[in-house]
């Protein structure tokens, strides 16, 4: 009971590794708040860990509107009264919009701006206060491993996991006064919803030679293989690391030219 009694706010937690870290933080003892913008996929997961006898509750939530997220969290703080981990989890990747700088739309890039960047700062901005009141908080920031490496074509989300990056280290060295960590994961080749849609819809992406060649594992990771790392940083056992960047990808970033892949 790595969490027991702690009160933890998920952004995007009803999907994919969200709602993995979702279902686990509350087995582990932690009240989990859903912040999660489908109702729909926000109900799922609350019901699921409400059923295992644990402690949730959806919050329906637009974490790139910054009123939404104001009253996520002040209905955590009338609820709770306290806050003891943030992950910042929810992002987006726009297949077929997102793209080269030269030809993504202004549209396009401020939408991504708007939840993947704009979103971590919202919710930060109203987290933060309850983290330091809480007396030993912790931030977990989401970057991507085209966060720290070059990935092409997708210009406007690989712009904003650099910003997590740089975020991430900014905030430990401000909170860390506080007993606030922060930390980053940059998970890559997870199997989820969002990177089977931003996988090239075209006959030059070999998926087979991407795994073999680029991922040292030989094969796609899980939701919940990045959700314990997750469950690792909001935990005491976590508790000299603050502001690093943990990559969460079998060694995808350390392992050569994605060319090799057919890309």
């Amino acid at each position: 009971m790595r969490l027991l009694n702690k009160i933890c706010a998920i952004t995007g937690a009803g999907s994919g590794i969200g709602s993995a870290a979702a279902r686990l933080f509350a087995e582990e003892g932690a009240c989990v708040y859903i912040l999660e913008c489908s109702a729909e996929k926000g109900k799922e997961t609350e019901q699921a860990i409400l059923k295992a006898g644990k402690k949730a509750m959806f919050l329906q939530c637009d974490i790139s509107d910054e009123a939404s997220v104001d009253r996520a969290f002040g209905q955590i703080q009338k609820t709770s009264e306290k806050l003891d981990v943030l992950y910042n989890n929810a992002s987006v990747y726009l297949n077929g919009r997102d793209g080269i700088i030269s030809e993504i739309s202004t549209e396009t890039w401020n939408r991504v701006i708007a939840i993947n960047l704009s979103g971590m700062f919202f919710c930060c901005r109203r987290a933060i206060p309850m983290l330091i009141q809480s007396g030993n908080g912790a931030i977990i920031n989401t970057a991507s491993s085209a966060g720290v490496t070059g990935i092409p074509r997708c210009d406007a989300y690989t712009a904003t996991k650099g910003a997590a990056v740089s975020l991430t280290r900014s905030l430990a060295a401000e909170y860390g006064k506080y007993n606030i960590r922060t930390n980053c994961i940059a998970p890559a080749a997870i199997q989820t919803e969002m990177v089977k849609q931003s996988n090239p819809d075209n006959d030059f992406f070999d998926e087979t030679a991407f795994l073999g060649l680029r991922s040292p594992l030989r094969r796609w990771g899980q939701s919940d293989e990045v959700a314990k790392l997750a469950l690792f940083l909001a935990s005491d056992d976590s508790s000299y690391i603050n502001g690093t960047v943990i990559a969460a990808d079998g060694g995808i970033t350390v392992n050569g030219d994605l060319a090799k892949a057919g890309m």
